[in-house]
């Protein structure tokens, strides 16, 4: 069932929330994740390398959820070619991004360790889920 334009604008506006908060935590992860000694003993190129590709990941999401919080009503209405395959685009994205949660990342940084484990299930839940409201939105 497609949802109403209006629904579907909406879970735009909450994807680009979402996204906008995907793309701050991004640029966090260094340090959330506590990697700053094991980045420290990276060759001077993978490090710099990581960091601007770290950046990149976090200005394009951050794009992704700039336009979709501009013009939600607009892609949730359909029928613009450009916007239909704006919101296709993502949506490519996103679900690749959804089977690496899945098939990429060993589970042995997870397995027997709840917060890692909650942390794997919301990823994927989150990434799944904006995989969804992109591909209803590319109709």
């Amino acid at each position: 069932m497609i949802p109403s334009n209006h629904s579907l604008s909406l879970a735009l506006q909450a994807a680009a929330l979402l996204q906008f908060v995907i793309a701050l935590v991004n640029l966090g992860l260094e340090n959330i994740l506590g990697w700053r000694a094991e980045m420290a003993r990276m060759p001077l190129l993978l490090r710099e390398v990581h960091r601007v590709h770290s950046w990149f990941i976090s200005v394009t999401v951050g794009l992704f959820a700039l336009l979709t919080w501009r013009f939600a009503a607009e892609l949730a209405a359909g029928g613009n070619p450009i916007g239909c395959w704006l919101v296709g685009g993502i949506a490519v994205f996103w679900g690749l991004r959804t089977v690496l949660q899945v098939t990429y990342y060993s589970a042995s940084h997870w397995r027997g360790k709840p917060g890692r484990t909650l942390l794997h299930l919301a990823c994927l839940v989150a990434y799944g889920g904006l995989t969804l409201i992109y591909a209803l939105a590319a109709r």
